[in-house]
């Protein structure tokens, strides 16, 4: 897979479904393969801290989740046709793993948050096998890693925030007999109905910050990335 470059972050040009055949194909092969949301924000921020930027490009998949990142690709000239969000991701892979009989372990969140998000989860797809889970607030990491481990779990989510659960993730994925891992953020809590996602025309439109935005002003910081981002690429060689 030929990955895009912005400003020494790497990015894989890859959908839903291509991710999924070639995760399959790495699954098969007993290889272990990692997720990462990748956007404007995370970009700059991993220019200036190189640990974090080493952490995104480790990754096996690195995902547009940004719009940013789709219009820097095709400000370019590159290969990225649509987004693939986080929370998107995830809900494709529960759907991989409900059709293909693979078990899942969901690791953070607070304790309601994810035994509501597995019960959602459940209603969602009969098929599923979610054979363990934990909220976030457990201290002993070994325990942890032993219920991920008796569970027999294929593929791990970890809602601990970006990049602590990516850390997490890098730290502890060769203690586990698990294949797929993907830091998802705040995603337990759209599953557990505690958070709403913007309605369908934003997303549609790749304009789910905007709606953000509206709904919590104070994000205005945070968004200046996008247009600084893409300023930033228009005028780099």
């Amino acid at each position: 897979m030929k990955k895009e470059t912005y400003f020494g972050v790497d990015v894989s040009p890859l959908n839903y479904e291509e991710i999924i055949v070639d995760l399959q194909k790495r699954m098969e092969r007993n290889e272990k393969s990692t997720i990462i949301a990748v956007n404007p924000e995370k970009v700059i921020k991993a220019e200036e801290n190189e640990e974090l930027k080493q952490l995104i490009n480790s990754s096996t998949y690195q995902i547009p989740d940004g719009i940013g990142i789709l219009l820097a690709s095709k400000l370019k000239g590159g290969s990225i046709s649509s987004r693939v969000t986080g929370v998107d991701m995830m809900d494709r892979l529960l759907q991989f793993a409900a059709q293909s009989g693979y078990k899942v372990f969901l690791y953070g969140a607070k304790e309601e948050v994810v035994v509501k998000a597995k019960q959602n989860i459940e209603a969602k797809y009969p098929n599923i096998n979610i054979s363990g889970y934990e909220n976030g607030y457990v201290q002993d990491v070994n325990l942890v890693l032993d219920k991920i481990n008796q569970a027999q779990a294929d593929l791990l989510f970890v809602a601990m925030g970006s990049p602590k659960q990516e850390l997490w993730i890098k730290e502890n994925m060769n203690k586990t007999n698990v294949r797929v891992f993907q830091g998802v953020g705040g995603s337990f809590d759209v599953f557990a109905g505690q958070v709403k996602r913007a309605p369908l025309f934003f997303r549609k439109f790749g304009i789910e910050w905007l709606y953000r935005l509206l709904k919590e002003p104070k994000r205005l910081k945070r968004q200046l990335a996008l247009p600084k981002f893409l300023m930033r690429v228009l005028f780099s060689k």
